[in-house]
């Protein structure tokens, strides 16, 4: 197996049904990534992606684990399987859910839902795995976070929150990783035009940072050879989240977000 900075040949995506993680995993096919684990909830969805990944080479291994982000209990185990299985160059951590912001902020079980996914289980997960990389001696860590966790907005805030907190949870792990040969690097999409986000209309500020899951990918494997420990996409995201983290308070609530 080869470097995970260069061209890695495994890669472990925990959100197997994932659109950004799998059209990553498409990307890095052609890079040369050879054994893929497609970790997520058994459903047709699931074993129909890992199909479509096997079709792309006749080389290909291309394999599913039963993973549930809620199931933190489990994680050890079904993720163990797989480090028991070889090498693990590349994990992208590319699970999570939107939500919906009003019926959430009135069912507040619900809302909890959002947090345990995006941050409780999250966090367990990537523990799991940093430690496994870790062992290894190498390998790299992808997180994917949010642009909307840099600034949590009235009409986001569950969401928003919960990537802000699993962002500031990374960016600890990259720290504790570092000079352990694993490479850990957050990736801040901004508002990705996917099936998650499907029939939701962007806000003014979300239309200028829009971006789908083929650019997120290409962000991702150029992340990778350049080391990186932050990625914006789109880049421009950077500039407009810096802006408004930095608004009063009182500027920031009348804007249109």
């Amino acid at each position: 197996m080869k470097d995970a900075f260069g061209s890695p040949r495994s890669l472990l995506v925990l959100g197997g049904t994932s659109e950004i993680g799998l059209a990553t995993a498409r990307r890095l096919i052609t890079r040369g990534v050879r054994t893929v684990w497609l970790a997520g909830r058994p459903s047709a969805g699931l074993e129909s992606a890992a199909g479509a990944l096997r079709a792309l080479h006749a080389d290909m291994d291309v394999r599913t684990v039963a993973f549930d982000a809620l199931e933190t209990d489990a994680h050890e185990e079904a993720l163990g399987k797989v480090f028991a299985e070889g090498d693990i160059d590349l994990v992208l951590l590319a699970f999570g859910v939107l939500g919906d912001q009003a019926r959430d902020e009135a069912a507040p079980l619900a809302a909890v839902r959002v947090a345990q996914t995006n941050y409780t289980g999250a966090v367990s997960a990537a523990l799991v795995c940093a430690a496994a990389l870790q062992a290894q001696g190498r390998g790299s860590l992808v997180v994917l976070t949010a642009a909307a966790g840099e600034r949590a907005r009235r009409t986001d805030f569950i969401h928003g929150s919960s990537k802000a907190g699993l962002d500031a949870f990374t960016q600890g792990l990259g720290d504790a990783m570092y000079g352990t040969g694993v490479h850990v690097m957050i990736v801040r999409p901004g508002f990705v035009r996917s099936r998650m986000t499907a029939g939701r209309t962007a806000g003014p500020a979300e239309a200028l940072l829009t971006t789908t899951p083929g650019a997120v990918a290409t962000a991702v494997e150029l992340g990778l050879r350049r080391r990186s420990e932050t990625v914006w996409v789109p880049g421009a995201t950077r500039v407009v989240m810096s802006a408004l983290r930095h608004l009063p308070r009182a500027l920031f609530r009348a804007l249109p977000l």
